[in-house]
């Protein structure tokens, strides 16, 4: 693919456009759909929900997370108090992951303004708020605490919106859909918050193949572009 793709995607995602993305002939060979999450309304999250078959994710940047001080789940599972009091957590221990030698998953949430934090309407406002106030305390500076009080004024846990923290070293350090989806929103200037689900097959025995993704996003104007891209793009930034 040329860089005429990607710069088609970055303008799309820049104007709070859909992009597909496709990982890895060598990692989970799965397309994610996404768009930035302060573009998500109703519609996106039932375009998400109905054409994807995946799980709805939001992708956070390694800044975010810290901001906000969201813990990977892996690291709550294993740690040794909560094992003890817990022993379930530790019959379940994340050591096998055929993908990945560490999950990006950290803390589900609801907005405390939702009902069950389900429906359509419930989700989107749940991803568009987290975006826009990690974006109003970023860029004024806000410390931890005072994020974390922020975010706890507006969110509660467990919900309906499991997010994903990117790598320390975003794609330097680990190639994952969350550290993809990640980039995309930083290189058309979005705050590092990215709404997708992964697309499968339509009977959901396996990831939607390369070329009916690629076919699905021609027939609605989505531009497709493979992961490998993104990274030479970060790569070519530093």
């Amino acid at each position: 693919m040329g860089g005429s793709n990607l710069d088609e995607a970055i303008e799309a995602f820049s104007q709070g456009k859909p992009v597909l993305v496709f990982d890895s002939d060598y990692r989970e060979r799965e397309t994610d759909l996404l768009w930035p999450a302060t573009a998500a309304t109703p519609e996106v999250m039932r375009q998400l929900r109905q054409d994807c078959g995946g799980l709805l994710f939001l992708a956070i940047g390694d800044d975010v997370g810290e901001l906000f001080g969201l813990p990977y789940l892996q690291d709550i599972h294993t740690h040794a108090s909560l094992v003890k009091e817990n022993p379930v957590l530790g019959a379940l221990i994340t050591d096998d992951l055929q993908y990945d030698n560490r999950s990006a998953f950290t803390l589900t949430l609801n907005h405390r303004d939702t009902f069950t934090g389900i429906t359509d309407r419930d989700r989107s406002l749940t991803t568009r708020r987290f975006g826009e106030l990690s974006k109003e305390l970023l860029e004024r500076g806000a410390n931890q605490n005072e994020a974390i009080e922020a975010l706890g004024a507006e969110y509660r846990t467990p919900g309906h919106i499991p997010l994903c923290r990117e790598a320390p070293g975003g794609l330097k350090t680990r190639q994952g859909h969350t550290e993809l989806a990640v980039a995309i929103a930083r290189l058309s200037g979005n705050i590092a918050c990215t709404i997708g689900a992964e697309m499968l097959q339509p009977n959901g025995d396996g990831a939607l193949s390369v070329e009916d993704a690629q076919k699905y996003g021609q027939q609605r104007g989505i531009p497709f572009i493979n992961g490998s891209e993104l990274m030479q793009a970060i790569k070519s930034m530093n």
